[in-house]
């Protein structure tokens, strides 16, 4: 019989009572037994509803429940602190996005999982969908890629509203949050760019006061003559989610849970859909993570995989701030 890890989650805005709750209660090899967030009325009806203990302190939650690892949904500048109070218990953590704020935070994460012994995992849910990494092995029908566009837009109703609208707290704005995830693929297939040229704008709601950019537009450029651009808004609908990558041979046009290949005139050769596009994702990420502290699973999505996110964020925050083009991989930490 297999035993449960036992999971703790912290942090219970949206992310972890829409996603990592739900997905706790589904998933085979982990089971809740606690909760945590700064907002008593919220642990409060979080608790009683899924009979877990539950916590305002983060310490006092590691202490009492001793969780074998903990599910880590909190403000991005909130994100180091909790993981340094599990790296010191010795507790694992799925982390989300992003992994860290900018290139020296994400440097000294990396370090103090290493040191600590522990095993992080940040929850870029594409990672784990087959389509996307059917995508991965589909790339060489195409040849040597020479041209990449990526386009995130969903309109947001407030870009002002809570921690989200500050860019000090979020390390950025839509970039930096819902950006992550088209980064992460643009990394994940083609590698960390050699410059990027950004520039971003936070106009959408005049009225209100916020300065974590609603619109980000991102030009890159690689040294092996590839070129593109990524689009990301938080402002304007409808929403979309693309990312095509096209070689001499033909274009990949990914779409949310579904891929094309193209030939060089733009009709279709044959495509991968998945029936539901979007399960529940959280429980096979939980699933997946309990195998790899169980040394069964790889973890492809560590500290190291991620420090190149940080250096490429904090390279189109430079170009945007300086109209000049930035290099990612000087941001290496």
């Amino acid at each position: 019989m297999t035993v449960r890890k036992r999971a703790a989650v912290v942090g219970l805005g949206g992310q972890a009572t829409g996603d990592h709750l739900p997905g706790l209660a589904q998933c085979h090899l982990a089971e809740l037994a606690g909760v945590c967030d700064v907002d008593a009325d919220r642990v409060s009806a979080v608790a009683d509803r899924h009979q877990v203990p539950g916590f305002t302190d983060v310490d006092q939650l590691l202490q009492e429940v001793r969780p074998d690892f903990v599910v880590v949904a909190v403000p991005h500048h909130v994100g180091r602190e909790v993981v340094a109070a599990c790296a010191k218990s010795g507790v694992h953590v799925m982390k989300e996005k992003p992994f860290a704020t900018d290139p020296h935070e994400a440097a000294e994460l990396a370090a103090l999982c290493e040191k600590a012994g522990i095993t992080l995992m940040v929850t870029v849910q594409r990672r784990f969908h087959p389509v996307y990494a059917a995508t991965l092995t589909l790339l060489e029908r195409i040849g040597d890629p020479y041209l990449v566009e990526g386009r995130y837009t969903f309109r947001c109703p407030d870009p002002a509203a809570g921690w989200r609208g500050r860019a000090k707290l979020a390390g950025g704005g839509c970039l930096a949050d819902m950006g992550y995830h088209l980064i992460d693929l643009l990394l994940w297939y083609l590698g960390l760019p050699d410059r990027v040229l950004a520039d971003i704008s936070a106009a959408a709601a005049p009225e209100a006061e916020y300065d974590a950019e609603d619109t980000a537009l991102v030009h890159l450029a690689y040294d092996r003559g590839l070129y593109g651009s990524l689009l990301v808004s938080r402002s304007a609908g409808p929403r979309t989610e693309r990312l095509a990558i096209t070689g001499p041979h033909g274009t990949l046009a990914l779409d949310r849970g579904v891929v094309r290949l193209l030939d060089p005139a733009g009709q279709v050769v044959e495509s991968l859909l998945r029936e539901p596009a979007w399960p529940c994702l959280p429980a096979a990420l939980i699933d997946r993570f309990c195998r790899v502290l169980d040394g069964t699973a790889t973890n492809p999505s560590g500290p190291a995989e991620h420090l190149p996110h940080a250096a490429f964020l904090a390279a189109a925050y430079a170009s945007a701030t300086t109209n000049r083009p930035a290099a990612p991989k000087e941001y290496l930490a």
